[in-house]
């Protein structure tokens, strides 16, 4: 909605109102010399809300009443980060999740309504820990991001002035419940068969999947790699030594030497994108960064998002036909992990070929038993 017609100067109107700042629906009455605005209910009549005395600022703070707007609130708050230049310049990913915990946060329930109502002023520290560990209690993943998605919103509203302190600021977050599931050879190997044999399928056919998926597969496994330094590898990564790998979150990147199984999976990466683009017409990109490895089914380079459902797919269809259990379903991420375990070599070589700087990561993806010799006497 429009805000309607641009306001004329009134020259009667008090000299210590900026009139291009007076709110929406506050009018004068230069006959009476009283700020008053319009109600429908159900017939428009006019109703006096002020004198000609009235600040700016009163004026501003009547309008949000009569709107419904508070200016305290914690949804109000969450609406200017959402608003504002710094969330649009997040990733789209991260836009998403933000909003859909904007959407959650508002709408959970406190002893004292929904905390999309609470004023911000009145949040303390111990609130907030009460709240996380109620939340915990179910589910505790969501706590921490709820927790650390607040953290953000309230620093970065007292950086500019929407509130005066960060109540979340120092609360302790949940104990997560660790999930490093390690997929078993032979059920790794039945997966990868049936995703193979599906994706040759006829696409969006009954019990069909994504063609790529497979390939994201091996890639994931040999390599190393996360589901998003997958789909992002590109012709550039390609030497005749090995494929250079794009590790994110400060990881140390590698050249992983070719062998005949990753020569073979990184060719049917080529040809199924070859097939892809002529089938729909996409132009070839003129340089090898720009040229993606793993294209959609419509020759486009392949999101994160669609790879996520894609495979949520594949987990699904495989459990209905039987391939794995629920006890032995497994993640894209669990796949790096297991490319971990399975290097040959000491501690040292597997924390060389995973690319982790710090010697701690290895225990989170290096589920392997070191196999030693007995103790003997001196």
């Amino acid at each position: 909605m429009t805000r309607g017609r641009k306001r004329k100067h009134e020259p009667t109107i008090p000299g210590h109102i900026d009139q291009k700042k007076i709110p929406k629906g506050i009018y004068w009455d230069r006959r009476d010399k009283v700020w008053y605005t319009i109600q429908h209910t159900p017939k428009a009549r006019r109703q006096r809300v002020t004198g000609p005395n009235a600040l700016l600022s009163e004026l501003h703070k009547i309008s949000e009443e009569l709107s419904g707007v508070n200016k305290k609130s914690l949804a109000w708050l969450l609406e200017q980060f959402h608003g504002s230049r710094q969330f649009k310049e997040l990733a789209a990913r991260t836009q998403a999740n933000y909003t859909y915990l904007a959407r959650i946060t508002k709408a959970t329930t406190t002893a004292i309504g929904p905390l999309g109502t609470l004023d911000v002023a009145r949040m303390t520290p111990e609130f907030w820990q009460r709240l996380v560990d109620r939340i915990a209690n179910d589910t505790p993943t969501q706590a921490n991001q709820i927790l650390r998605y607040v953290r953000r919103v309230f620093r970065w509203g007292v950086n500019r002035g929407h509130c005066n302190h960060n109540p979340a600021q120092g609360v302790e977050q949940a104990k997560e419940r660790q999930q490093r599931r390690l997929p078993a050879a032979e059920v790794y190997a039945r997966v990868l068969q049936f995703a193979q044999a599906r994706g040759e399928r006829a696409a969006h056919s009954e019990g069909s999947v994504a063609p790529y998926l497979w390939i994201a597969m091996e890639l994931a496994y040999l390599l190393r790699l996360r589901g998003i330094e997958v789909i992002t590898l590109t012709d550039a990564n390609a030497s005749q030594e090995g494929v250079t790998t794009n590790r994110r979150k400060g990881s140390r990147d590698n050249v992983v030497r070719w062998s005949p199984r990753l020569r073979s999976v990184w060719d049917a990466a080529v040809a199924y994108r070859k097939q892809a683009v002529t089938k729909h017409a996409r132009p070839t990109p003129l340089l090898p960064r720009d040229h993606f490895l793993l294209v959609s089914q419509k020759g486009t380079p392949l999101r994160k998002s669609s790879l996520d459902t894609a495979w949520q797919r594949l987990m699904i269809t495989a459990m209905r036909e039987g391939i794995l259990t629920a006890e032995q379903r497994f993640s894209l991420h669990d796949l790096k992990r297991k490319g971990i375990t399975d290097t040959p070599g000491t501690r040292a070589d597997k924390q060389l070929a995973s690319g982790h700087r710090d010697q701690s990561m290895l225990d989170v993806y290096d589920l392997s038993l070191p196999v030693v010799d007995p103790s003997v006497p001196d």
